[in-house]
């Protein structure tokens, strides 16, 4: 089975491991901890790091720290993972959701407005697939409505928006290192931020809310989540290859559409979209299965399967699923993106006969 995502890991990761494990500094303290939160935060061009349990406890984290609560709202996609809508219910908050831009299947900054109200507290952008949203007007929208933005940047590490790293932007951006991810530490997470005072505000509520200075005494209700320093010794070699990463996917993405444009050239798909003011990371190489193509998404899906290709159809819209089931007919563009969408295989590890195989198998 050619896998749909794994992890590299190369002879620094394990030297850094097995170091954590000799001098028995395996849990929440030891050297690797900082470092690798000084290193991925300078490399998102921002000043300071906060290194969580793993991608959904960084959100939910952020969102606590601003004070997201009981009785407000907080504008995130339809179509993401569902994690980003319980962390604002995590917080008693209530998530509402906001369709697809057509073009590149991010938020749409034209459909923020309509769905304010005077609960409205926060905008949680996605950065889908590891294309960036496009986020000037996000925070025009923010400034003049008085919103923070927390960037869900799960799976966009190293994506650039006008030349700027994805990180820089919003008061807090949130990055996943589950084992699928860029980067991974097997599980974990990460706040960054340039602002200090809640940076400073994150360290104390991953940690119980205990008072840095009064061991035991508690200044809030805090969550346990925190980062082991084995995870962090992975994270540590895993940021020294992020460029070298970024550049494969880039060329597994030139594969795939050499290989996939004749289709698409006769309306049969839709490539993986990257908009002009973008610099997409491609966490998952992506198309979709337009009406015209002989065979349904799900049906490609199963075929693919039985030669040996493993992929998975893009994310249901959020407020599709039980725990928020409600009306899909606001998100149509969510709705049409989440039926035609199919990742396909996008692992740093593919060859570029692996993608001749499964474009070949895709023609066919």
């Amino acid at each position: 089975m050619i896998p749909i995502a794994e992890p590299s890991l190369g002879e620094e990761e394990l030297r850094n491991v097995v170091e954590a494990v000799k001098t028995n500094w395996i849990s929440s303290k030891g050297k690797f901890i900082p470092e690798f939160e000084k290193s991925f935060a300078n490399y998102c061009d921002v000043k300071y790091g906060i290194a969580t349990s793993n991608g959904t406890t960084a959100l939910h984290l952020a969102l606590a720290a601003l004070g997201i609560r009981s009785g407000n709202e907080v504008l995130v996609p339809s179509l993401t993972f569902i994690s980003t809508a319980n962390v604002v219910g995590f917080c008693g908050a209530t998530p509402i959701f906001v369709d697809s831009h057509p073009d590149y299947w991010c938020t749409d900054p034209s459909k923020l407005e309509e769905n304010i109200t005077e609960k409205t507290k926060a905008i949680m952008p996605v950065h889908l697939y590891g294309h960036p949203c496009d986020m000037d007007p996000i925070f025009e929208i923010a400034k003049e409505h008085n919103l923070f933005v927390i960037e869900d940047a799960a799976e966009a590490h190293g994506a650039e928006y006008k030349g700027k790293k994805i990180g820089g932007f919003g008061d807090v951006s949130c990055f996943s290192f589950y084992g699928n991810k860029i980067i991974t530490t097997g599980e974990g997470g990460m706040c960054v931020t340039d602002n200090e005072e809640l940076a400073e505000k994150m360290k104390v509520l991953r940690d119980h809310g205990e008072d840095p200075k009064k061991r035991y005494w508690h200044k809030w209700v805090g969550f346990n989540y925190r980062m082991t320093n084995l995870q962090a010794a992975v994270g540590v070699a895993q940021v020294k290859r992020l460029e070298e990463f970024i550049q494969k996917k880039r060329k597994i993405v030139e594969w795939y559409n050499d290989a996939l444009r004749p289709l698409s050239e006769k309306g049969l798909i839709r490539l993986h979209p990257e908009m002009p003011w973008a610099k997409s990371t491609y966490w998952m190489y992506s198309i979709l299965v337009e009406n015209d193509f002989p065979i349904s998404r799900d049906e490609l899906i199963k075929k693919l399967e039985e030669n040996g290709i493993e992929t998975r159809p893009f994310f249901p819209p959020i407020q599709a699923q039980q725990p928020y089931i409600s009306h899909t007919e606001k998100t149509p563009i969510a709705v049409e993106l989440s039926l035609k969408g199919i990742n396909l295989p996008s692992s740093v590890n593919l060859t570029k006969q692996d993608i001749e195989f499964i474009t070949k198998k895709i023609k066919e």
